[in-house]
């Protein structure tokens, strides 16, 4: 990315459930405002009234570690001034501009899983229908700036004296449900077991994650108005 661009790609087609991965390697250095992404989102399909789940990578001054941020918006949360989003973020256990690591969404119609190298972070089960996605959605990746409040909530910018800024993506996976598709197709479950929810050894990988490495969740926002997001 240079200044006043963004890049990006995007999938085929759409799906209404699935898996979807990818191996990304950061880039070291000053990357302050510049967010990389792998997201699922219908914006095109539902402009202003869409729904969107993210992982982001929010970038750092290059003295502080990345901080990975997942999100989901239900029906327009994400859109026009009054953004309601449902953020969980993470710092990582390993350095992720030294080497590719895999990211991982797995949405179906029961829940949403997070995950980073297979180990599950965050699980968002479907608990109303208001809150939790269900049209068809493609899968995004892109590089952008976000200066007004990707890093520190905005107190760093985007520096264009170290540009290009640059994400690398590789391996991608996707094994999922095509929008419109056979009806035979099942929506992936997230367990070994093939029931929906976490087996009790990815439960306790991701408590641990949580009790570790997670630095911020929606839910536990004193400054949030709750009654806009339910599911907590």
């Amino acid at each position: 990315m240079h200044i006043q661009e963004r890049s990006g790609f995007k999938s085929l087609r759409p799906y209404s459930s699935g898996y979807f991965g990818t191996a990304v390697k950061l880039q070291p250095g000053y990357t302050a405002g510049v967010i990389t992404s792998f997201y699922l989102s219908n914006t095109e399909e539902h402009p202003g009234d869409h729904d969107e789940i993210d992982i982001e990578f929010l970038g750092t001054t290059g003295d502080k570690p990345y901080v990975l941020q997942t999100n989901v918006y239900i029906r327009g949360s994400g859109d026009g001034s009054n953004i309601i989003g449902r953020e969980m973020k993470f710092h990582l256990w390993f350095d992720p501009t030294q080497d590719f690591h895999n990211y991982a969404i797995l949405w179906n119609p029961t829940e949403i899983i997070f995950y980073v190298d297979d180990v599950p972070i965050r699980r968002y089960p479907r608990k109303s229908d208001d809150s939790f996605p269900l049209r068809p959605m493609s899968v995004y990746g892109s590089i952008w700036d976000a200066s007004s409040w990707a890093t520190e909530n905005g107190r760093y910018k985007a520096d264009y004296t170290y540009q290009p800024f640059v994400a690398r993506y590789q391996y991608f996976k996707i094994d999922g449900c095509t929008a419109g598709g056979a009806a035979s197709c099942r929506p992936i479950s997230g367990s070994p077991s093939a029931s929906t929810g976490l087996s009790s050894q990815q439960h306790a990988a991701m408590t641990h994650v949580q009790n570790n490495y997670k630095i911020y969740d929606y839910c536990r926002d004193p400054l949030r108005e709750h009654n806009l997001t339910p599911e907590c």
